[in-house]
């Protein structure tokens, strides 16, 4: 049974920084290509980034130099450590496979970044 299970997620202030992380399990991690998904209220999920089992990275325009995605293959876990936070990064994040994910999404976890 796929299941992924985020935290890291706070109230901070802009320009503070945060790491999420994603435990995953029930499939073999270290075989797919991975992503950091946000969801905002009245919008559609969007992926953030994405990591490749051979690191390769790849972010969304508003992201890149800001938020960098990393890979832990032996502890099945996922990272993203989020800086320069800007009140738009707010939102629900999940992590997931990043081609065709999967339906069981996990809770999420809040970030919000406000003054």
């Amino acid at each position: 049974q796929v299941q992924f299970v985020e935290s890291g997620g706070a109230l901070v202030q802009p320009g503070e920084s945060l790491r999420l992380s994603c435990a995953a399990s029930g499939f073999g991690f270290s075989r797919y290509v991975m992503a950091w998904y946000r969801q905002t209220p009245g919008k559609e999920r969007e992926m953030v980034a994405s990591v490749f089992p051979d690191r390769r990275t790849n972010g969304a325009n508003d992201v890149r130099g800001r938020f960098f995605i990393s890979r832990d293959d032996a502890r099945n876990t996922l990272y993203l450590q989020m800086s320069s936070l800007k009140p738009e990064d707010t939102g629900v994040y999940y992590c997931n496979h990043a081609i065709n994910p999967d339906p069981s999404w996990g809770q999420g976890t809040q970030v919000t970044v406000s003054s």
